[in-house]
């Protein structure tokens, strides 16, 4: 079975979540991701059963707001997908357009998920304001109905009952970690600015982020970071300090897209970079002793099994933790 991923997301992890999947304890009680995103690695996780249950949370509150709906009322919000699919046949420009300033205006989280199924590369991309500002794609009219629907449900059967969904800073999501939990960040992108970058609600300041990280080793939580890169010899973002004793590992990530569209082959590579309770929890490293740079762990998964939805129904709520 393909993981399903309902939400196209420029900068999704769903091609290398396989590859992270393999440096999960498989003890692991709880998968928390405080910047979830397209929750490309939970659904993984849920599809492989790398862990029991899982915490969502992304600083964008109309994003899990959607989120919110896919799991507790997926059937209803593939209507509307549908709908507004099909309103949109004849008059492509005009009705993205429309859905765009709509969807500025009142958040509804189905104009949100067409209007990230039409846009430019599934890139977000907002204004000063906070505003949705991205351009359609007018070669193409966005995943078909059908399709959407079976991503939609997809999701919905691997993480509803088991999955609690909240919007504020990544910090907010962390201070409830355990132990037994891992935790898994895909933080924005740091190899362009700090604060502000226009493709997210709210940028990250290097410095603060490894004083989180510093805390979290202090705790002993176990943790994966997605964080830096390279095209080639080109380094992406500035890497995270050695004092934070973590073991970095890289994944091919296939060819640079840029460097094709200037008529060049480059191969690209991202960073993942483990705790070091969770090199301990795999028994990478013994205790008290420094983790080896670009280790990599052999490991197998099992084959992917989904369950039945959960006889119990989850709570219904949004986590507010942050100024919207």
């Amino acid at each position: 079975m393909n993981v399903p991923h309902p939400i196209p997301y420029q900068g999704s992890k769903r091609h290398l979540a396989l590859e992270i999947l393999r440096y999960f304890p498989h003890d692991a009680r709880r998968l928390i991701e405080p910047f979830a995103g397209s929750a490309a690695v939970s659904l993984a996780a849920a599809c492989y059963r790398r862990a029991r249950s899982f915490t969502l949370n992304d600083i964008n509150a109309p994003l899990m707001a959607l989120w919110q709906k896919i799991l507790f009322e997926p059937q209803t919000l593939s209507e509307e997908y549908r709908n507004l699919w099909q309103r949109q046949l004849g008059r492509e420009r005009e009705y993205y357009d429309m859905v765009r300033a709509r969807f500025n205006d009142t958040h509804r989280p189905d104009d949100l998920l067409y209007l990230l199924a039409r846009c430019v590369k599934a890139s977000v991309r907002y204004n000063t304001l906070g505003e949705f500002n991205q351009s359609p794609d007018n070669r193409r009219r966005g995943m078909r109905p059908e399709t959407m629907s079976k991503h939609i449900s997809g999701a919905a059967l691997l993480l509803a009952g088991k999955t609690e969904v909240m919007c504020g800073d990544y910090q907010s999501a962390l201070q409830r970690a355990t132990p037994a939990d891992v935790i898994y960040m895909d933080p924005p992108y740091q190899g362009v600015s700090g604060r502000r970058d226009m493709r997210y609600m709210q940028g990250l300041a290097f410095s603060d982020f490894v004083e989180t990280l510093s805390e979290l080793n202090r705790k002993q939580l176990s943790y994966l970071v997605s964080y830096d890169g390279r095209t080639g010899a080109k380094r992406h973002g500035q890497l995270l300090p050695s004092g934070l004793n973590l073991i970095r590992v890289e994944f091919a990530a296939g060819g640079s897209s840029q460097a094709t569209l200037l008529g060049r082959r480059a191969k690209t590579y991202e960073a993942l970079y483990l705790s070091p309770a969770l090199a301990r929890r795999l028994k990478l490293i013994k205790a008290g002793v420094n983790p080896l740079p670009n280790l990599r762990l052999p490991a197998t998964l099992p084959n992917p099994c989904v369950r039945k939805p959960a006889d119990v129904p989850f709570e219904n709520r949004i986590s507010s933790n942050a100024a919207q």
